[in-house]
């Protein structure tokens, strides 16, 4: 099969093309990218004049509750959910029922996607056993399943030396290991990010330094190791400065931060929409352009959405009872484009923490659009006028605070081994 894509402007971080181009695609591979291709009758064709044709986006942390929360997300919806989106790969954490803490899970999370995913799943590998960070995994056995990382991601390793020797047997077996950073003894049974807008709700407090403390925690540990050390969405002044400086010393630390870390404040709160209840929790005016900032000068390199999707029955309750999480799959791609018409960050600044970067953090062999990659690639139109509509969803759940926000740009195609799984054209 034969795709041509014309007339678009190619942005290709890890080749750092940014031109108007085409792009052949032959067997699921790009073939060629140049100017005015040609091929045969038979090509399917698709023209992106004054459409943005980048590597097909990669997300690094989603919840896609399959195995065992199939009411709130499956492996199918998910992936439906993630191709609307723009992405092209998607990476599940351990925290289902059972976890992901054993071979026979791994396998059939990449069964399950192999049959029903329309785009490529890639798991995540608990680090402990159960997520109770007190025993570690069988790291070797989800190494050769097929896990990608390890994480105890909705949960801390609380012991210090049972995550030590997380890193150490991570180093074995070629792993990154991706951290949760919480101290629940600090966080407790808070529901929202201490300061005034907490104190004038009424609703119990989640300190920043919940987050600064296992941040610094982990990644002096993963110095003391030799490891790299992902840190999660990071959302606090505190844990941008502490990677920033990490990184200044030569740690080998990556990062993420989520699009409601940089669009939303814990104000918002006041409406009571439990969407709005995420851990780590929404932070300060003061937290949002810390994030921005290190987004900006390269201290957060990915851009993650945390999809943590729900049902009705753990969000329709009151604010201290309802769980943590939001969607964020269909939304993720526009609230970033944002930061372009902020000056925060080039368009190619952009889709590098959607692309390369997030690959290199997993290895993945993804990320780009160079001759004889996979055909992963998704297409923006950064014009398009969105009206967020919750009910549109692919996602099984419903649970995002953006419903009825007015957001410019998304994905128009997203194409996986050069075979269009997506399109709103």
């Amino acid at each position: 099969m034969t795709l041509l894509i014309k007339n678009g402007r190619v942005i290709d971080p890890s080749s750092g093309t940014d031109a108007v181009l085409d792009v052949r695609v032959e067997n699921g591979k790009i073939a060629e990218i140049g100017e005015r291709l040609k091929t045969g009758g038979s090509t399917e064709k698709i023209d992106a004049e004054n459409l943005v044709v980048v590597p097909g986006l990669i997300d690094i942390h989603t919840h896609l509750r399959d195995p065992g929360y199939e009411y709130k997300e499956t492996i199918e919806t998910g992936a439906a959910a993630g191709a609307a989106g723009g992405f092209t790969t998607i990476v599940c954490m351990a925290n289902t029922q059972p976890v992901n803490d054993n071979a026979s899970v791994t396998r059939y999370i990449l069964n399950k996607a192999k049959n029903e995913a329309c785009i490529n799943v890639f798991p995540v590998g608990a680090v402990t056993k159960g997520l109770k960070g007190e025993t570690l995994a069988e790291i070797g056995e989800l190494k050769e399943a097929g896990v990608v990382a390890l994480s105890d991601d909705g949960m801390t390793v609380r012991n210090s030396d049972v995550m030590r020797r997380g890193f150490e047997y991570a180093r074995s077996f070629a792993l990154p290991v991706i951290c949760h950073c919480e101290d629940v003894s600090l966080s407790g049974d808070g529901v929202m990010n201490e300061g005034p807008v907490s104190t004038a709700l009424g609703l119990k407090e989640i300190p920043p330094a919940a987050e600064d403390i296992m941040v610094a925690r982990d990644i002096l540990l993963a110095e003391w190791t030799g490891r790299p050390v992902h840190i999660a969405h990071v959302s606090t002044v505190g844990s941008v400065r502490i990677i920033r400086e990490a990184k200044a010393r030569g740690v080998r630390v990556t990062a993420e931060t989520a699009p409601h870390f940089f669009t939303l404040t814990d104000k918002a709160v006041e409406s009571f929409d439990t969407s709005l209840k995420v851990k780590p929790p929404l932070g300060s005016d003061q937290d949002v352009q810390a994030v921005k900032e290190g987004l900006k000068d390269g201290t957060l390199d990915v851009i993650a959405s945390d999809h943590a999707p729900h049902s009705t029955v753990e969000k329709n309750v009151e604010f201290d009872r309802a769980a943590f999480g939001m969607i964020g799959l269909e939304t993720s791609l526009s609230l970033s484009l944002a930061l372009v018409a902020e000056n925060v960050l080039t368009l190619p600044q952009l889709i590098e923490k959607f692309t390369v970067h997030p690959a290199g953090v997993l290895n993945l062999d993804k990320g780009t659009l160079q001759e004889g990659a996979d055909a992963d690639i998704t297409i923006i139109d950064p014009a398009a006028e969105v009206v967020v509509d919750k009910n549109s969803f692919k996602s099984k759940s419903r649970n995002t605070p953006f419903h009825g926000y007015r957001l410019k740009g998304r994905a128009v195609y997203t194409i996986v081994a050069g075979r269009v799984v997506f399109s709103c054209q």
